[in-house]
């Protein structure tokens, strides 16, 4: 019974750890970022962009999720909100290529390509931001999420340089909104680690700035 107590109070001891530092990580990054959050369009402030990002496709079409970060991007764009769009996304394999659904429905929907900016390497939110400050060269921006994601993103976006607010594009009821709400208390104790640690993603490359002539292609 004595061996079984002492290998079971180290992994108690571990897992009690763990919890207090997911519940502290989160309620500092919401505390830091809940006020740079909105709902309403005519309270977003002013920004040169807005990146949106990946969140998966259906064939050629993009998923509840992206088409409302979508319509919400572009919704800021009609109304002057944002000069140009910095789609951010994965396009790693030929039937996941969620940039050309992305960019074309940008372009079906009114926004002039020379506003739209390509990032072929978000492989993840802290990827998008690292890469938007380094290749993009962005220094304030809109973020164009669902609510879940966005205290994610605004903290990894101002520790990084980037001076940043959310915009919900919570639009209905979203398939799996419980499971990837829950998922994101992790990934936001992850994301104070990958600002901690300075971590930088696996693909960089040329810059490609947001002043300058945009990287958007018909191909």
């Amino acid at each position: 019974m004595k061996k079984l107590i002492r290998f079971i109070k180290p992994i108690c001891i571990l897992v009690l750890l763990g919890v207090v530092t997911v519940v502290a990580t989160n309620f500092y990054v919401k505390l830091t970022t809940d006020s740079l959050i909105f709902s309403s369009k005519n309270n977003v402030p002013k920004a040169k962009v807005a990146i949106i990002f990946g969140a998966g496709i259906n064939g050629n079409k993009p998923s509840k999720y992206l088409k409302d970060r979508l319509d919400a991007g572009i919704s800021l764009y009609k109304s002057h909100k944002v000069d140009k769009l910095l789609l951010s996304g994965d396009n790693g394999r030929d039937e996941h290529d969620e940039l050309t659904v992305m960019k074309l429905y940008c372009y079906e929907n009114g926004v002039d390509t020379n506003k739209i900016y390509i990032d072929y390497a978000g492989f993840d939110s802290y990827s998008t931001m690292y890469r938007a400050k380094e290749i993009f060269k962005v220094d304030t921006a809109i973020l164009v999420s669902q609510k879940y994601h966005l205290n994610r993103c605004v903290y990894i976006g101002n520790e990084l340089g980037i001076k940043s607010y959310g915009f919900s594009a919570n639009n209905g009821t979203y398939l799996g909104y419980k499971y990837v709400s829950f998922r994101e208390y992790l990934a936001i104790t992850k994301s104070v680690i990958d600002v901690w640690r300075k971590r930088k993603p696996q693909y960089l490359g040329e810059p490609v700035e947001v002043n300058g002539p945009s990287n958007y292609t018909k191909e």
